[in-house]
């Protein structure tokens, strides 16, 4: 008798299932949220799609201290990329949602979270082209005239920043790295980027890597996996893309940004990664400001689970700080 139950092609447990048909079936991540008007932060949100050829999308959002004023104040603009291992969560994932809420309103800024599309039915570097366009489109409305209004009307590109969590991280530098090449064309300056618990990786173990500090998700195991699980076209995890210190990777002399804020959390695998990084930027010769926050007892992504947390509030304050100073 023929069943119905479709095979198995591979796992990486706990994060996803792939079936030989093709269908992905994801296990973390997939509470979503509508994009609206939110009565606890007095913040509207609006999906609109960026790249109708390939149906990336990005979700808006815009503060109510903005639309009770003057339309001729202009707020900082924050392309946003969420995180989640590359492969999870969505632009409009609930902790994601609930999250930039919360930031938009305390910090003052027009965000565009972009949904870039995932592996594995889209390998990297699909998730750093869409991230690329994504900046792109916000970069055409800099003279106010670009299709959407709420960039045109609001947002002040004299203040352009780049914000990622995780592996949404990685793609801020990463699309930072591309907007410094000269061969580029953003159109705009990036202010500055913010890195918070950024996913970058090794071959080599370094600091506490080796020792029990990870969670179920973000382990020494997991992550030697995961460049190699989303990247199959370049599997090596001193891929500069993600070990962007590894021996030959571009001089971080040519990151695009003139800031940067690298955000680490004590109890976090990654939390030494971030460390070199923030150490390597400033000596490569960038001529930009870089510094670090480090979050005493908490773990990786600790801010998306507990909004209300001392630490979440203290990031919020720092990353406003950041976008306004």
């Amino acid at each position: 008798m023929a069943t119905s139950n479709p095979e198995i092609a591979y796992e990486f447990l706990p994060l996803l299932r792939v079936y030989k048909d093709g269908h992905v079936e994801r296990f973390l991540g997939t509470e979503t949220l509508p994009a609206g008007f939110d009565p606890q932060t007095g913040v509207s949100s609006k999906d609109v799609n960026i790249i109708p050829e390939t149906d990336v999308y990005a979700r808006l959002y815009l503060p109510m201290k903005l639309t009770e004023n003057s339309k001729n104040d202009k707020l900082p603009v924050v392309v946003y990329y969420h995180g989640g291992g590359f492969c999870l969560s969505t632009a409009s994932s609930q902790n994601y949602h609930n999250y930039l809420n919360k930031l938009v309103a305390e910090a003052g800024i027009v965000a565009v979270s972009v949904n870039y599309r995932r592996p594995p039915e889209n390998p990297l570097p699909v998730a750093y082209e869409d991230s690329w366009a994504a900046l792109q489109w916000v970069a055409s409305h800099k003279n106010g005239h670009g299709p959407e209004p709420w960039l045109n009307e609001h947002g002040d590109f004299g203040r352009l920043f780049m914000l990622g969590v995780s592996a949404g991280a990685n793609i801020a530098h990463n699309v930072a790295m591309m907007a410094g090449n000269a061969a580029s064309e953003v159109g705009v300056e990036i202010l500055g980027v913010g890195l918070v618990h950024p996913f970058f990786w090794g071959s080599k173990s370094i600091g506490s890597e080796g020792v029990s500090v990870s969670t179920d998700l973000v382990s020494k195991s997991n992550n030697d996996r995961l460049w190699p699980f989303v990247c199959p076209s370049s599997p090596d995890n001193d891929d500069p893309r993600v070990n962007p210190v590894a021996e030959g990777a571009p001089s971080l002399v040519g990151l695009g940004c003139r800031r940067v804020l690298v955000s680490v959390a004590e109890k976090d695998l990654l939390r030494d990664r971030g460390w070199m990084y923030y150490e390597a930027l400033g000596r490569s010769g960038w001529t930009g400001v870089v510094e670090i926050h480090e979050a005493k007892g908490e773990g990786h992504g600790f801010h998306l689970f507990n909004l209300d947390g001392e630490n979440a509030k203290d990031l919020i304050r720092r990353l406003a700080a950041f976008f306004n100073s």
